[in-house]
Formats: structure tokens, C-alpha cells, sequence
């Protein structure tokens, strides 16, 4: 018999409820497992008789295991290989960030270095940028609320996670009703994450982006936008010919209307394909009825001999900035590749043995909660 995750909110509360159980023990039962993941339920205290025998007939503390990790040489990013129960693997990274770094109201933030955690939502993905390593492993399954919050149990144990992206494996609004699911047990007790520190990213599932203001309120939104016009977005995301741009611009028109909150655009730089100053300014004049938080132009990171792109120059990159900056002051960074030797930057997940370890002079970064005005 399969049995769920504990941090299956939904399946434990209607267990919990059938059996005449409160609601309330579930808290300390999730405390308990996330502080000793390898525990027997009759290891927790003062629970109801009842409560035992549901969680041993229904539950296991967690039903994944931490296969594997490995340290980027950059000496700021850990990758985990994380196995399900039904002998699957998803992939999460543990990035480290300096938040004195960022700026809020004009001045460096106070604080110091803590850590991020991008986590996956399902096996593999259905939306097949031709960029993206998940995207070339097709769609495998969702993953349940349990197994997404799973990934931060790990990862708290190798490092004390503040931020949670979901910008791993899968497109998160593809399953939706596990991944709110999941973020509101990591805005509950024991993990406690503000909602102002998650951020979940999408390619512009439309109906579910509509949504999410409702059921999230405060959670920041992260478009992979990635072309100014809908035929360059078409050729690289082919899910684009489902959510047209224009649509999507509507959608997120209304969503910035509904939620007064800024919108985080995410742009891989490719080169000869949407790096050119004429794109920039595609995308400025696309952008400037937006309240933009940021644009985050991406390098293209290699994905072996499935890659049929190449990155941008320095100079392109820096060039597209400048017509961001100086002709639409739209806020503009370039994300530092993180983690690329062990495959674990941004469109490079995909489920693979790691074989690298650490060793030289780490970088410490400004990371993208941090980079509100």
C-alpha cells in the first residue's frame, strides 16, 4: 500500500476529521517530523490514541528520501536528488545569499547571509521550452502537496531556508491545487515562511494566474516572459501558442489591478534569437504600463547535447540592460549563474547522478526577494 506524506494537509485533515480527531494536533505532529524526519509516530507525545492509529495505517513521516547531494564549486549552492515513493526523482537547490546586499528604500538591507531553496512541483514538465533540461525529460507526474513541502524538510536540515521559489522542475500552475496547498503548510506552523518570501514562477498559465491573487494573497509572481513578441515566444516556448502574449499581458494586467503588487519578469538571454537592442526595446514598450519589480535577464546556461542555443556576449547583455534602464527605466539585473557545474542553475534541472564537488572562493549574491526598492 502507498502510503502519503504527513504534510498532505488535505488527505491528514480528512483523515483526522473521520476519525473525530481535532485539527489542531496536526501542527505538532508536522513540528515533530520536521525536526526528526526519521522518527516512529509513537515517538511523538500526547497525541490521541486515535491519532496513532491513523497516522500508522494511513502516513509515513515522509514518503521521500534525500538520495544524493552535491556542492557547487561556487561553494553557495548545494544540489539535492530527492527519491519519491514510487522510485521517481525530482531535484531542489540550496542557494546561499547575502541579504546586505539588496536594498530596501534606497539603502543596503540589514541582516546577512541565509538561504533559498528552489524547489520543484512536479516530475519532469509539460511545457517544453526548448532552453529548459526539464522541459526535454516531457511530463512523468505531479508531485502531491506532501512531496513539495517534503523538498524543505531536507533542505532545512542542510541549511536554514528564508526564501522558497519555485522555479524547479515543472511549471507550478500546472498543478496548482498542490502547490497552494503546499505553501500555505509552509506558511504555517512549524515552517512559519511569510508568504512576502515565496515566490512562484510560471510561463503564464492564464486561468491559474487569475487565481492566485485569491488564494495567495501577498505571494510574489515571477513571469518567465523570456520574448517581447508571441512568434519568439512560440519558436522557444511552445506553450506559448496555448496562452498567447497578449492575453497573458491582459491577465497580468488585472492581476497587478487585484493584488497591488509588483511583478517579477524572468528573460533568458539567447543569442540571435531575442538579445537584440530592437528587443529591448520591444520589451520596454511592452512593459511600461506595468509596475515592474524587476527584470531579470538570465544567461543561457549550457544543457549538453540537447542545447540548440548559445548564450548571449557580455556585451549584448549589457547593452539590453542599458535600453531597459536608460530608455524605459525599467529595473533591470543580470542574474549570476549559480551552481553550473554541477547542473544546477536556472533550465538546467534534470534528473541526473551529480559528480562534482566543491572547492574555490565563493561569490555571495543578492537574491530576488531582495530586490524590492
Amino acid at each position: 500500500m502507498a502510503y502519503r506524506s504527513v504534510f498532505d494537509a488535505g488527505v491528514i485533515t480528512s483523515e483526522f476529521d473521520k476519525a473525530g480527531i481535532s485539527p489542531h494536533f496536526i501542527p505538532c505532529v508536522w513540528k515533530w517530523v520536521a525536526r526528526n524526519p526519521s522518527c516512529e509516530w509513537t515517538d511523538i507525545p500526547s497525541l490521541p490514541a486515535a491519532a496513532y492509529l491513523v497516522l500508522n495505517s494511513k502516513f509515513k513521516p515522509l514518503t521521500s528520501t534525500l538520495h544524493s547531494r552535491v556542492d557547487s564549486s561556487d561553494q553557495v549552492t548545494t544540489k539535492l536528488l530527492i527519491k519519491l515513493q514510487n522510485e521517481a526523482f525530482v531535484e531542489a537547490v540550496i542557494m546561499t545569499y547575502d541579504t546586505r546586499l539588496g536594498k530596501y528604500c534606497g539603502k543596503p538591507r540589514p541582516g546577512g547571509l541565509r538561504s533559498t531553496l528552489c524547489i520543484s512541483s512536479q516530475v519532469g514538465c509539460k511545457m517544453g521550452c526548448k532552453f529548459c533540461a526539464t522541459g526535454s525529460m516531457g511530463f512523468k507526474s505531479n508531485l502531491s502537496s506532501g512531496e513539495i513541502v517534503e523538498q524543505l524538510v531536507h533542505a532545512s536540515h542542510i541549511s536554514s531556508i528564508r526564501n522558497v521559489v519555485f522555479m524547479g522542475m515543472g511549471e507550478p500552475l500546472n498543478n496548482y491545487t498542490a502547490v497552494v496547498e503546499a505553501i500555505r503548510v509552509m506558511t504555517s506552523s512549524p515552517f512559519q515562511l511569510s508568504l512576502r518570501r515565496i515566490t512562484v514562477s510560471t510561463v503564464g498559465i492564464t486561468h491559474a494566474i487569475s487565481k492566485l491573487h485569491n488564494d495567495l494573497p501577498g505571494v510574489n509572481l515571477a513571469v518567465s516572459l523570456h520574448a517581447p513578441v508571441q512568434d519568439i515566444r512560440c519558436q522557444i516556448m511552445p506553450a506559448a501558442r496555448a496562452f498567447p502574449l497578449e492575453k497573458l499581458m491582459d491577465t497580468l494586467q488585472v492581476y497587478q489591478k487585484n493584488s497591488k503588487q509588483k511583478i517579477f519578469i524572468e528573460y533568458i538571454m539567447l543569442n540571435e534569437v531575442n538579445d537584440e537592442e530592437q528587443h529591448a526595446h520591444l520589451l520596454g514598450k511592452l512593459l511600461e504600463t506595468f509596475d515592474v519589480q524587476v527584470v531579470n535577464l538570465i544567461p543561457f546556461n549550457p544543457i549538453g547535447s540537447i542545447s540548440q542555443f548559445r548564450s548571449s556576449s557580455d556585451v549584448k547583455v549589457s547593452n539590453f540592460q542599458k535600453v531597459l534602464r536608460g530608455t524605459y527605466n525599467i529595473r533591470t539585473t543580470v542574474r549570476k549563474q549559480m551552481g553550473q557545474d554541477i547542473s544546477g542553475a536556472c533550465g538546467q534541472l534534470v534528473v541526473n547522478l551529480p559528480n562534482k564537488r566543491s572547492s574555490v572562493n565563493a561569490e555571495l549574491l543578492a537574491d530576488i526577494e531582495d530586490l524590492r526598492l
